[in-house]
Formats: structure tokens, C-alpha cells, sequence
């Protein structure tokens, strides 16, 4: 006498159920070639910013390597031996260094200080123009230093500044005394944070009147009927609604906090200004440049990016347990 046999669920359905499973498996499978060849043009779209970030981006990575060999010009392109931690004792222990990195720090929390949220408060002040042609005229005469070549920002500050500049020309004419902007160590901060807000604070804008947008009209009305005035407005219903924008931002900002712009810093900086103006992407380029000590300067641009990272992923995990919201 046979035992009889257990069936297992797919052989109990039916034959036309097998088929329409079978066919979403193959689907599914292939989802991603099929979707590849609709839309191919789009794809084709990402090549060019993938190779970019490919070639500028990770391959350079391998250079880091130096940062643990010693490497001399002409010679091995990974170095010629191995000296593990040698040069990340040299600049731990460099005085020079750590003046940099404090210069680093300062300079990147004055520009995070004040470049972040001035964005949010001319944004708010933009979205309550009622009359088109002037906010449009607003919003052109503010995004327009973005567009100005950072050479062209530098030359202007260095005209502005200057011992016959209109900021020395008004200081003679009220009789005060002139101030040489570009060769004292205590203004160079105030010089480019200044050049740096008028120059970012317009552009920054566009996400956050973007955001501004999406809010839907439907609460400014309800918050009006329960007698809330414009403040109560901006506060309650304005902010909370454009606050995943700013965290993001605010996220990214953080990330890029230890890479002050070298550009502008190198081309305002001088040596009589070295005590508050250099920074470690400037130290970096006169250690490795001019000074031929790739490796020294490898392994400070190591730790730099180490501290963005550790920044950046500190940011993250604090906002997404304190509002809920962060990148990843």
C-alpha cells in the first residue's frame, strides 16, 4: 500500500497561476535591464558625472598611501618605503599645524555662523514681496555675485580694501585714520566671512524659497483663523515646513566645515596675515607644492578629510534621533 505524497503549495495552483509567477520572477529578474532600456538616454545623462567623480574623486584616493611611505619626486609613484605613522606624528606635533587647524575651525565656524542661516532669513523675506517684478528684480541682484569668478571676488575685496579704496577714502574723509585691511591679521576674518556671505547668501536662497512652495496654503489659512499674525505665521507653520531643507543643508555644511575655501584664502592671504588667514588647505599646498613634502602633506589632508567624515556622520545621526530627519 503507497504512502501518499504531500503536495507543496505551488504544485496544489493552478497551471495558470504557475505561469503568472513565473513570469513576474523573469520580470522582476530582469527589472533593471528592462528599465535600462526604456530610458537609456537618461541613463546616458549620468555617464559623464560618474566618470568625473571616478577620475577626480576615488581614483586620486590611492594617492593617500604616500601619507604612510616616504616618497620622493621621480620615484616610485606609492613611495619608496614604508615609515607607517611617521608623518602623523610630524604635524601632531607641529605648532605651525595646529595653528592652522585652529585658523581652520575659526574661519569655518564664522562661514556656518553666519552663511547658514542668513539664506533662511532672506529667503523668508522674499516670499513676503507680494509684487512680482521686484521680487524678481530682488532675487537677480542678490544671486548675482554667485556668478562672479572667485578671481574677480578676490580682486574686488583687494580694490574695496585697499589704502586708496572708498572704505580708506570715507574713513580720511570722516577723519579717522586709514587701515591697511589686506596686511593686518585681525581683519582678514572679517574681510572674507563679509566677501563670503555677499557672495553665497543670494544663491543659497533658491532651495529654501523652493521649499517655500510645497507648504501647503491651506495652513496659513487655518493658523489666520485661530488669530495667528504674520510672526506666529513664520514660526509655526513657515519653518517647520521648509525644516527638512534646512537640516539637509545644514548636514552638508557641516560635512564641508573643515574645507574652508582655498581659493579665496589664496588669493587674499599673504604672509603678514598667516596668523588668522592660513588655513590647512593652504598649509597643505605650501607643504606639498612648494616645499616638495608630498607625504607630510598626504597625511594632513588624510586627517583633514577624516575630520569632515567623522563631522559629517556625527550631524547625521543627531538630527535624524533629534527631528527625524537626515541624509542616510
Amino acid at each position: 500500500m503507497s504512502t501518499p505524497q504531500t503536495l507543496t503549495p505551488t504544485e496544489t495552483q493552478p497551471p495558470e497561476t504557475k505561469l503568472a509567477a513565473g513570469r513576474r520572477r523573469r520580470q522582476g529578474g530582469s527589472s533593471w535591464g528592462r528599465a535600462l532600456r526604456r530610458d537609456w538616454q537618461l541613463y546616458s545623462l549620468a555617464v559623464l558625472p560618474l566618470l568625473f567623480f571616478l577620475v577626480f574623486r576615488y581614483a586620486p584616493m590611492i594617492g593617500n598611501i604616500i601619507a604612510f611611505r616616504k616618497f620622493e619626486p621621480g620615484g616610485n609613484i606609492f613611495g619608496e618605503e614604508w615609515v607607517g605613522l611617521r608623518y602623523v606624528k610630524l604635524f601632531l606635533n607641529d605648532p605651525t599645524f595646529w595653528n592652522v587647524f585652529t585658523n581652520t575651525l575659526v574661519l569655518g565656524g564664522l562661514t556656518l555662523l553666519f552663511c547658514f542661516p542668513l539664506p533662511i532669513v532672506l529667503a523668508l523675506l522674499l516670499n513676503e514681496v507680494r509684487k512680482r517684478a521686484l521680487k524678481r528684480f530682488l532675487q537677480s541682484v542678490t544671486y548675482l555675485p554667485h556668478f562672479l569668478s572667485i578671481v574677480i571676488v578676490a580682486g574686488l575685496v583687494m580694490q574695496i580694501t585697499s589704502i586708496d579704496g572708498p572704505i580708506n577714502a570715507l574713513l580720511g574723509y570722516i577723519g579717522s585714520e586709514k587701515i591697511s585691511f589686506m596686511q593686518d591679521p585681525d581683519w582678514f576674518r572679517t574681510i572674507y566671512v563679509g566677501s563670503e556671505v555677499w557672495q553665497t547668501v543670494g544663491w543659497g536662497t533658491i532651495l529654501y524659497l523652493a521649499a517655500l512652495t510645497t507648504i501647503d496654503d491651506q495652513l496659513y489659512e487655518a493658523a489666520r483663523m485661530d488669530g495667528a499674525g504674520r510672526w506666529r505665521q513664520i514660526w509655526h507653520v513657515t519653518l517647520p515646513g521648509i525644516r527638512p531643507t534646512a537640516v539637509t543643508l545644514l548636514i552638508l555644511n557641516i560635512g564641508t566645515f573643515m574645507a574652508v575655501g582655498f581659493e579665496k584664502v589664496f588669493l587674499l592671504y599673504n604672509p603678514l596675515t598667516y596668523p588668522t588667514a592660513d588655513v590647512i588647505s593652504t598649509y597643505v599646498y605650501r607643504m606639498g607644492l612648494e616645499a616638495s613634502n608630498f607625504s607630510y602633506a598626504a597625511a594632513i589632508g588624510l586627517f583633514e578629510a577624516l575630520v569632515g567624515l567623522v563631522l559629517i556622520l556625527s550631524a547625521n545621526v543627531i538630527s535624524r534621533r533629534t527631528v527625524g530627519t537626515s541624509l542616510w
